[in-house]
């Protein structure tokens, strides 16, 4: 970070670089033009860097003390302090269904930690309005205040953790009811939002459902636990659904014709991995009639202009939404020969905030896993998802994102655990020895695809996915850990201590 002329520089690796412009001018109170924050080259951020982080302000602090460039390095541990991520969450969800499996009540009560430092809201609920058809569902938000580093958006913040809980309780429903799960899920399927009764813009989760359980075999299932082994092995499957919510928010773009008959896009977008450069210039280059190799990307610099963040799986959708209107403006100012030709797009009064319609993204997740009872391994073996995200911009680009998803899922499910010190609130693991996450041994056959698919609220039909594919998968890992194992874990990650049984007295290995 420097200073020069009353201006403040920085570059940065962050999911919005307009938004940290915007607080970076309001914490030293000069004019948002005066700032200029660069990220080109994010390297990943799954919500961890969504928001201005401390290294800038630090950095800015210091440059401006000393009169001299400052470069910011942070340890492993401080990365892990200044880099927030999810809240614990405690969750009660109780259902009542009829003897022939129709839900009758849903009632989502979630509570999760909150610092008393920033407020955040980890919305676990919004599933429960969703998924599943009930005369009465109920969902209640509990915030518990703790002494602890503020928590923030990671990947499918509230849906990931909400279902989990959601999708155990209707399996744990089905179990009760003797109903296949995936019978069960298909029963109680809604023609409207079951809480707000606004019609769905799209809704093609039976597709999915019925393609996946297709795929994966899932009709020659026997539904009971403990009744298939390999050995010493435990073997069983288990499914989730989910859904994420969709949109776009405001941004600007411009596009400018130039005299070689190339066009300059410029908007204020980041690419943390997604290959948000890639995808926006087919975007581009289909709204403007043109070649891919006539396109030219700027992004990631809040000179730019106003954009919304790499977040909420509402980048892409944004972005391309102001790229096409300002294409569309393009052309039709494109009538003489004068070169170069600008045209720029602020969406924010294009942009129905109450549009009348539920738009969700959807996915079904089906698990196949092996249980060591002896040692309390599990392994998953297989994964597959299938999705529904509207219109798919990059079949390439999108299966690779939400095949990592549904690793950062299982990840979740078998590895990922924060260890806090109860006296001082601060993570005691904030390291890769002790923070464990799925490793290449652990990604089994992972298979991802999607159902044909149009948002009719976008201009091109797009819809978000970045994070459909995380939320869901640790719920169908633990059902299938309790097909294979008969004992339900309500708690993740599902380490070994969590799974290991006592050894059978008549066994000729037991002490």
């Amino acid at each position: 970070m420097w200073w020069d002329g009353g201006h403040v520089y920085a570059v940065d690796s962050n999911q919005g670089a307009f938004s940290v412009s915007e607080v970076l001018a309001s914490l030293w109170s000069i004019d948002r033009e005066r700032v200029h924050i660069r990220a080109e080259h994010v390297g990943g951020g799954f919500g961890g860097k969504g928001a201005c982080g401390p290294q800038v302000i630090l950095g800015s602090m210091a440059s401006e003390r000393f009169g001299r460039p400052v470069r910011v390095v942070m340890t492993r541990a401080q990365v892990f302090e200044a880099t927030a991520s999810r809240p614990p969450t405690d969750q009660l969800v109780r259902m009542g269904a009829d003897a022939d499996g129709r839900l009758r009540a849903i009632h989502h009560r979630p509570a999760y930690a909150l610092s008393p430092l920033a407020e955040y809201i980890e919305w676990c609920t919004e599933q429960a309005k969703i998924l599943y058809a009930a005369p009465a569902i109920r969902t209640q938000l509990t915030a518990v205040p703790l002494d602890i580093l503020p928590p923030a958006s990671m990947r499918g913040p509230g849906a990931t953790p909400g279902s989990f809980a959601l999708e155990s309780a209707i399996d744990e429903v089905a179990e009760r009811l003797d109903i296949d799960p995936l019978e069960l899920r298909l029963r109680n399927q809604p023609t409207v939002g079951p809480v707000s009764g606004l019609p769905f813009s799209s809704r093609r989760l039976v597709s999915c459902l019925r393609e996946g359980a297709r795929r994966f075999g899932w009709a020659a299932r026997d539904r009971r636990p403990r009744a298939r082994r390999e050995g010493p092995l435990l073997i069983g499957s288990g499914m989730a659904s989910t859904s994420f919510s969709a949109g776009v928010f405001p941004s600007t773009a411009s596009i400018t014709a130039e005299a070689d008959g190339t066009f300059t896009v410029s908007i204020g977008a980041s690419d943390i991995g997604t290959g948000a450069r890639t995808a926006l210039t087919a975007v581009a280059a289909d709204a403007l009639g043109v070649g891919t190799e006539r396109i030219r990307i700027r992004i990631g610099d809040s000179d730019l202009g106003m954009a919304w963040g790499a977040g909420g799986s509402r980048g892409t959708t944004s972005w391309s939404f102001a790229i096409t209107e300002a294409a569309g403006k393009l052309r039709e100012s494109m009538g003489g020969p004068a070169r170069p030709v600008t045209a720029t797009v602020d969406t924010t009064t294009m942009i129905d905030y109450q549009p009348g319609r539920e738009r969700q993204t959807f996915s079904a997740v089906f698990a196949a896993v092996a249980v060591d009872p002896a040692t309390g391994e599990v392994r998953v073996r297989r994964l597959l998802g299938m999705f529904a995200v509207g219109r798919v911009i990059n079949p390439l680009l999108a299966r690779s994102q939400v095949i990592g998803g549904m690793i950062m899922g299982l990840s979740m499910a078998l590895h990922e655990e924060s260890v806090r010190d109860p006296r001082t609130g601060r993570q005691t693991n904030g390291d890769f020895a002790g923070y464990h996450f799925a490793a290449h041994a652990d990604v089994p056959d992972v298979e991802a695809d999607f159902v044909p698919d149009y948002e009719p609220q976008d201009p091109s039909g797009f819809n978000g996915l970045g994070e459909i594919g995380t939320a869901g998968t640790a719920a169908a890992i633990a059902n299938a850990v309790w097909h294979a194992t008969g004992t339900r874990q309500r708690i993740l990650p599902i380490r070994l201590d969590r799974v290991l049984e006592p050894a059978d007295p008549g066994e000729p290995d037991a002490a």
